[in-house]
């Protein structure tokens, strides 16, 4: 402990292993800096929180500071590496209203090499109740950013502004991805461990942005209701020199509760899929129809099928924030055997993934997963939440250990952007909370590539992303298909092979209609790339223009490369291969939008491999040792 003589007259700073990156509070608990690589990047910020049904914290006084140094590596499943280093400074700086008797506050901060991060923590013995915080982000020198509007699905696209233009009538999405006034850092404002608090947006200010927590429903004065004392979720500035930088971070996963027990059973993968390739309204389902696609996931390898929403009794149409009044997620459509097509996939060495409404999941959780258990199904795609109070946030948690509970796989869609539940239940494999391929199936669809591009710096930063690429109609230079049930990518073929380097998500989509895949261009990539892996590491690129980066699974090295309406060249590296013999095979844009020139060749680490994209296009490379 640092006694307060020796501490209340200056701020309490915290630097990084490296000493790279500083956060400093200051010594009345009311604001904080943060500085990296000698730059200012947050100045005098404010820190507190509105206490719901008391008067607000008077004056603080500095009590004690307990430092924190840790060291670890955290083993990782079914994610973008195998191993996460823990690895930061950090400090609990307990304040106490000046009046005697007065209420304590701690602020938990600690300085990553890859950002920094506090959260809030309020002593136990009684109930608390937040309304909201006094957060706030005051950004030096009004840096540009890459900034989305806020919707309750969080589909929107990413927009390049300064802060200072930013409309003070709306909030806006995590991440925010700014770079500094110099340019030599690239920080993302987000969140971690929200479990047990509610999710926030960013509200423009003079000078930057405030927190602006989700309030709870139906009682809009109050955001986050404890039992027993508080630790708020914490609040994270990622850091890096360049924006990729910012991709292979495990900041957000780090600062959240580790899993515990086993979840070697976790089994990452590709999923066939139904709802895609097939009308907006959902049409009866069929045994023959989920056959065939139960049929092409055998042929093709995949683990997975993926029976999107049609079959429950009373489903509704797809897209329906309300499930039907009679909507029954423990019968299936009449004609619909769910245990006869689990049988029939498990004889192919295919596991069925079961879509269902949160609404009639929440009323009967723990009745529908032990029903789906005993079917077979092997995992859930729970959709349409669509908001981040603190209720939704406990649904969320009640969900991911429901389903560890039963070894079943989770995927999230209408969902909040990731805040690192995955590490907690490594079993919550995917989530959407991104504007992804579905929005080619409508007219105003914006899933252009200079949208995709920009995907991999902001939202990917978070965690695991359910775009549900595997598109195989490409080339279209407008959205949306005019029968409103075949839609066409507004990218190129060598685009929709990179999307399964470059997008993180362990459980992926090959989202199109079988019949797209037969003698397709390029479908042997998608076919041999895995989904999960043990390093990632960022290349080259801007989110404004293009993205290269590798993925590594085992000895194998797999590079995806995306640019946005730009034709461009890159040439990659290979110093990261390491010593010996490589064969490197290489999909490119081919002669049309739907081609890619497949091609190999013998490298090393010194060699580098040029790869031409085409505007709006891209590349997949397998590199593999041959000696």
């Amino acid at each position: 402990m640092i006694p307060l003589l020796l501490a209340a007259a200056a701020p309490v700073a915290i630097l990084s292993p490296d000493h790279s990156i500083a956060i400093s509070v200051a010594p009345d608990g009311k604001s904080y800096s943060v500085t990296r690589k000698g730059e200012m990047i947050v100045k005098d910020a404010p820190l507190g929180l509105d206490i719901a049904n008391e008067p607000d914290l008077g004056p603080l006084t500095l009590v004690d500071v307990a430092k924190q140094r840790v060291d670890r590596t955290i083993p990782l499943v079914a994610t973008k590496a195998s191993k996460a280093r823990d690895h930061y400074n950090g400090a609990v700086i307990r304040f106490r209203e000046h009046a005697a008797g007065g209420r304590t506050l701690s602020i938990e901060a600690r300085a990553y090499n890859e950002g920094v991060a506090f959260r809030y923590v309020l002593p136990g013995g009684k109930p608390v109740e937040i309304a909201g915080e006094e957060t706030g982000f005051r950004l030096a020198d009004d840096p540009q950013c890459e900034v989305s509007e806020l919707t309750g699905s969080h589909e929107r696209p990413w927009q390049l502004k300064a802060v200072s233009a930013l409309d003070r009538s709306k909030l806006y999405d995590l991440p925010m991805l700014c770079a500094s006034a110099s340019g030599k850092t690239h920080f993302a404002l987000t969140q971690a461990g929200i479990g047990g608090y509610a999710g926030f947006a960013l509200k423009p200010v003079a000078g930057g942005l405030d927190v602006r927590l989700f309030p709870r429903k139906g009682r809009p004065y109050v955001a986050v209701q404890s039992p027993d004392g508080l630790h708020s979720a914490w609040r994270v500035i990622m850091a890096g020199d360049r924006a990729g930088d910012l991709i292979a971070s495990p900041i957000v996963g780090n600062l959240s509760q580790q899993a515990s027990g086993d979840f070697s059973w976790v089994k990452p993968g590709k999923a066939a899929w139904d709802w895609w390739s097939g009308p907006m309204e959902t049409p009866p389902p069929t045994m023959d129809r989920y056959r065939h696609f139960i049929d092409f996931a055998a042929q093709s390898g995949f683990p997975y099928f993926l029976i999107d929403a049609g079959w429950a009794y009373k489903t509704g149409q797809c897209c329906d924030l309300w499930p039907h009044p009679e909507n029954d997620i423990t019968r299936a459509e009449a004609g619909i055997d769910i245990p006869a097509l689990v049988q029939y996939a498990r004889g192919k060495g295919v596991d069925l993934l079961l879509w269902v409404h949160w609404l009639p999941l929440d009323a009967r959780l723990d009745e529908a997963l032990d029903l789906y258990q005993r079917w077979g199904i092997k995992g859930i795609k729970v959709d349409f939440m669509d908001r981040d109070d603190q209720e939704m946030v406990d649904f969320y948690v009640r969900v991911a250990e429901a389903t560890a509970k039963r070894h079943m796989l989770l995927d999230m869609h209408g969902a909040f952007p990731p805040s690192g539940l995955q590490r907690t239940y490594p079993n919550y494999i995917t989530q959407e909370g991104v504007m992804g391929a579905e929005h080619d199936k409508f007219a105003w669809g914006r899933v252009n590539p200079a949208h995709n591009v920009k995907l991999a710096y902001t939202r990917m930063l978070l965690g695991p992303m359910d775009y549900t690429p595997g598109g195989f109609r490409n080339g279209a230079t407008a959205p949306g298909p005019r029968d409103g049930s075949m839609p066409t990518s507004q990218h190129s073929r060598g685009q929709a092979l990179a999307m399964y380097v470059v997008y993180d998500s362990p459980l992926q989509m090959v989202s199109d209609a079988p019949e797209a895949y037969v003698n397709a261009s390029g479908f042997d990539f998608i076919k041999q790339v895995p989904t999960a892996w043990d390093e990632t590491r960022f290349i080259e690129g801007t989110p404004e223009s293009h993205i290269v980066l590798a993925r590594r699974k085992g000895r194998d090295w797999y590079i995806g490369a995306m640019t946005n309406g730009t034709a461009r060249r890159v040439d990659i590296p290979l110093s990261l291969l390491g010593s010996g013999r490589f064969e490197a095979t290489v999909w490119q844009d081919g002669a049309s939008p739907n081609m890619v020139d497949r091609t190999t060749r013998q490298v090393t680490s010194g060699d580098t491999l040029s790869v031409q994209m085409s505007a709006r296009g891209g590349a997949a490379i397998h590199i593999r040792p041959v000696s």
